[in-house]
């Protein structure tokens, strides 16, 4: 008899769409624990520039994968992946649904298909310097694909990945693509990553559900979540990561929010530039995520105020027997 998948559910989605406040009421409708699916929110001390859950949100439904590690601390892929697993066995224990919410893609990819742990076990960047450089391959593999075309990139699969070529027809860009992106983004073949994650990695159920709004309604989210930021105390958040000794090299010192504020501080912006290239980079990064995201077919999208639809979709996940 086939042991019955773990069932999981993920809400993802830009920064500023309202992920927060919508995955507070899934939790406390379907019973779920929330793990934290955020290359930022895992450091302590960085609380207002990473929009972290409040301690009353945090008290109101328990968080996984929140506050775990220092700004010095080099926290990987592989880390989260481990950490991860973890925490989705402490919140099945408690008899509860885990909910992963957040917005770094790399993390639910790595966590969710496997394919990147052999390489992020010993990775030495953050996921926002790996995402970029995933992106960068992506870019590159679609180009060679519109200028040279599938035959040719199929028989560069075949070279590398043979197991992978004879399953996946020239014509199937998608995976064509996908193939050689797992490749030549950990060195290790597709096909062997499958096997891995047959044999080592739990088997998940999981309901994807991606949060939307209009372009424009996020953008406006976006300028008043800086200015809120500012009132909050974002600059002397940073002055007190510096009089605790981390560094201005430190790469969660680089994130978004933190350079800016150095920058600030450092007299390269005037107060009223540092709020706008804020802004205006958070605005940019929800583009990225969003360009991430979409090349999931798995996700389903809903505007994050169709909540009806969205526990609707929820509740027949949940009913559904899964061999």
């Amino acid at each position: 008899m086939n042991t019955p998948k773990q069932k999981l559910l993920v809400l993802c989605g830009p920064t500023a769409v309202g992920k927060t406040e919508l995955s507070l009421e899934i939790a406390e409708r379907f019973s779920c624990e929330i793990v934290g699916v955020d290359s930022m929110q895992v450091y302590r001390h960085m609380d207002i520039g990473t929009a972290k859950p409040t301690p009353a949100e945090r008290q109101r439904i328990p968080h996984h994968l929140i506050d775990i590690v220092d700004p010095d601390d080099n926290y990987t892929l592989g880390r989260f992946i481990e950490d991860a697993g973890q925490a989705i066995m402490t919140i099945t224990a408690h008899k509860k649904m885990p909910l992963l919410a957040g917005g770094t893609g790399l993390y639910f990819r790595g966590l969710l298909e496997g394919v990147f742990t052999e390489s992020a076990s010993t990775a030495d960047e953050d996921a926002s310097g790996a995402q970029e450089k995933i992106k960068s391959l992506q870019q590159n593999l679609r180009t060679r694909l519109d200028t040279e075309g599938n035959e040719v990139l199929h028989r560069e699969l075949a070279e590398v990945d043979p197991e992978s070529a004879e399953r996946i027809h020239p014509n199937d860009s998608q995976r064509l693509l996908r193939g050689l992106e797992i490749f030549y983004a950990t060195g290790i073949p597709w096909s062997l990553h499958l096997k891995k994650q047959r044999k080592e990695s739990p088997l998940y159920q999981v309901l994807k559900i991606g949060l939307t709004r209009p372009r424009q309604e996020l953008y406006g989210r976006i300028d008043q979540r800086v200015r809120l930021m500012a009132e909050q105390g974002l600059l002397a958040e940073v002055q007190e990561l510096l009089a605790l000794g981390y560094g201005r090299e430190l790469k969660a010192m680089q994130a978004i929010g933190y350079r800016h504020m150095l920058n600030f501080l450092n007299g390269s912006w005037t107060w009223e530039q540092t709020l706008d290239l804020l802004a205006r980079d958070t605005r940019h990064y929800a583009k990225r995520q969003y360009t991430w995201f979409n090349n999931d077919a798995e996700i389903g999208w809903h505007d994050v105020r169709e909540k009806g639809t969205i526990f609707m979709a929820i509740e027949n996940f949940l009913i559904r027997e899964i061999p």
